[in-house]
């Protein structure tokens, strides 16, 4: 992989952006609301793990004529007329999907990941089942047993974890409690673990035990995409995934199972959770179905896990623990009590010279969930930016001398808002 420096700034690689005439003439507050986000995104550092940048290409889809258009139901079976482009355009983005990752059958319409794990629960399990996944405070997402979640009120969740000595997932506990616990259904994934999930072992629990195994896949789908990560297809029953992310598409859910379960998750979704699909997200999703099925795409899912791990190095040197002494993937969990602050504190004064991350519960915290211990970065945006391994050096130690201010230094403030401009998304 070619190594180059962090990007310079200059004026005419990143022009501001404009809203279209008929919106600053129709709605100004609006226009004016989407010229700051476009500004923020301009001047920051985005290192938020479950964001990244669509594509052109992407966000035309989503402003095109679909966006109005009513389409509940599948392709061939809608309940409204008039639905023959909203019907090319689904089975473009079902087919794109099933080929990109090899599975017997996709589902395109969920509006959100959320929305995703919801439709594979209804479609594998009854009120009342037991269910196996990683805990809240090891990396679970809420759809894995929180109070606060449906799947918590519903099912009955057991955490399984990491080793405290490593921080890997343990293997040997899962099996115990998969066997004494006799789960319907298996959930493997987690949203702040940065190895690589060992999807053939869960398998041969779930198979143990006779439970159905779930892949939550939201994190690192796009990398499966590229190549850059092992995928779960050939192992899960139902891989839940979204399309944004490391997909670098709209805003969105995905599934993907075998034949035998497709209708079943099909009727999942529509009609048991969702009305009317968004078919111009559809319509995007298929674009950035397409984007990621190219070369240039698995070369960026490459960088992308390549900056990650020298992000991981660059903030080992500032004084922070990366979890399980590095990455696997784009994502980067990291402990920074050895600064003497809190997940919560270390967010904000990031945030407060437009370095943006995300506070994170670790393994074992003792510190409140709301306070933490971590922080959860990715190297999604900043990869499709342009910025190679090179600048990873540059960006933990603005990291590392945002986490030491206690007070917003402008001279660091400036200069990542330098390094943010000089940096143009390239799909």
């Amino acid at each position: 992989m070619t190594v180059t420096e962090p990007p310079t700034a200059t004026s005419d690689r990143t022009p501001p952006w404009e809203a279209p005439e008929a919106l600053r003439r129709t709605d100004p507050q609006i226009a004016d609301v989407l010229a700051l986000e476009a500004a923020r995104r301009r001047d920051s550092l985005q290192l938020l793990a479950g964001e990244n940048i669509a594509s052109p290409a992407v966000l035309a889809a989503l402003s095109g004529p679909l966006a109005d258009k009513y389409a509940e139901g599948y392709p061939g079976r809608r309940h409204h007329t008039g639905c023959a482009a909203a019907d090319a355009a689904e089975l473009l983005a079902v087919t794109r999907a099933e080929e990109l990752f090899g599975a017997d059958h996709a589902n395109v319409q969920p509006y959100t990941g959320t929305t995703a794990m919801f439709a594979a629960y209804a479609a594998l399990l009854r009120p009342g089942d037991r269910v196996l996944a990683m805990s809240l405070q090891h990396g679970g997402h809420l759809t894995v047993g929180s109070r606060a979640n449906f799947s918590g009120r519903w099912f009955q969740f057991t955490g399984y974890g990491v080793r405290r000595e490593d921080g890997l997932i343990d293997l040997e506990q899962v099996r115990d409690l998969a066997k004494r616990q006799r789960p319907k259904a298996i959930v493997a994934g987690s949203i702040s673990y940065p190895r690589q999930v060992d999807w053939k072992a869960f398998r041969a629990i779930a198979d143990e035990v006779g439970a159905y195994l779930i892949a939550g896949a939201a994190q690192t789908l796009g990398l499966v995409a590229g190549g850059a990560a092992p995928s779960p297809v050939p192992y899960a029953d139902v891989v839940v995934g979204v399309t944004h992310k490391m997909l670098r598409g709209p805003r969105g859910g995905l599934l993907l199972c075998t034949a035998e379960l497709a209708e079943r998750v099909d009727r999942a979704v529509y009609p048991f959770i969702q009305g009317g699909p968004s078919m111009h997200e559809v319509a995007a999703k298929a674009v950035a179905l397409a984007e990621a099925a190219t070369p240039e795409f698995a070369a960026y899912t490459r960088a992308a896990v390549a900056n990650a791990r020298a992000l991981a190095e660059g903030l080992a040197g500032q004084g922070l623990t990366p979890l399980t002494g590095g990455t696997d993937t784009h994502l980067v969990t990291a402990d920074v009590s050895g600064l003497g602050i809190s997940g919560r504190e270390a967010e904000r004064r990031c945030a407060a010279v437009s370095v943006l991350l995300g506070k994170c519960a670790l393994p074992y915290d003792t510190a409140p969930p709301a306070e933490a211990s971590g922080v959860r970065l990715g190297t999604g945006c900043v990869t499709t930016q342009g910025m190679r391994t090179a600048g990873m050096a540059e960006v933990a130690r603005l990291t590392g001398q945002a986490l030491r201010s206690s007070e917003p230094d402008r001279e660091l403030a400036e200069r990542v808002r330098e390094l943010a401009r000089g940096s143009v998304p390239k799909w």
